[in-house]
């Protein structure tokens, strides 16, 4: 039994000048939304539950998935503004049930190992962030690792290969508490650079397809990179 967050609740306002009439989650990718392309892949791996984290055109991604999606109960939470990568995966923790969820982002596709890094929480109990090695690091900013654990996060700029925060965590489900419900707030500036100083957060390397689609260049690029993922 698995659950999972996704955090989809942006304008997606790079997007904008591509496509201008639905939220940036369902940006059609080789004919269909980005975000039916990445739960059908949740689906395979294994989870029984996804709550989705909405705000921008939310009736378009709740009209459009309804209750139940390829055998998966969805659940909806809707920002009444925006509250960020941390404020909306904060109210979603409110409908989490088992002690541990998934972190995803709405407008990233990572073919995740969730067998490995199921195995690597059940072993180790403490919350994990997901990096990604790329061949340029410039537009992410930089994971720093040490024996296995994050010891920080680089600023953006950096243009030459290396890990990458993959915008993909594994947190407890009181992870966040600190964070009063429906406070703005960033997952990746508020709380996590922070708190990599102050605990221990395991890390896990993917090795599987990734690609962001929220800038154009790169939703361009995902239109053959995920043909074979519809």
């Amino acid at each position: 039994m698995m659950e999972a967050i996704v955090l989809a609740g942006g304008s997606g306002t790079r997007l904008r000048q591509v496509v201008a009439d639905v939220p940036k989650p369902m940006a059609p990718i080789a004919g269909r939304p980005f975000l039916e392309i990445l739960l059908n892949s949740l689906a395979h791996k294994g989870f029984h539950r996804v709550i989705l984290s909405l705000g921008f055109m939310a009736e378009k991604i709740s009209s459009h998935f309804g209750p139940n999606f390829a055998g998966m109960e969805l659940v909806y939470v809707v920002e009444d503004q925006p509250m960020g990568t941390g404020g909306g995966a904060r109210l979603a923790m409110e409908q989490v049930t088992l002690d541990h969820v998934f972190v995803f982002n709405g407008d990233t596709f990572l073919d995740l190992e969730v067998d490995l890094l199921e195995q690597q929480w059940s072993m180790n109990l403490r919350p994990l962030i997901v990096g990604r090695e790329v061949p340029d690091t410039a537009r992410y900013g930089r994971l720093l690792v040490s024996e296995g654990m994050t010891t920080g996060f680089t600023e953006k700029g950096v243009v030459e290969p290396g890990l990458i925060n993959a915008g993909c965590y594994v947190l407890r489900r009181d992870q966040l508490d600190n964070f009063p419900v429906e406070e703005a707030f960033s997952i990746e500036t508020d709380y996590l650079v922070p708190a990599v100083t102050a605990k221990k957060f395991d890390v896990f390397v993917s090795r599987g397809q990734f690609i962001d689609i929220g800038v154009p260049e790169d939703y361009l690029k995902a239109q053959v990179l995920l043909e074979n993922y519809t």
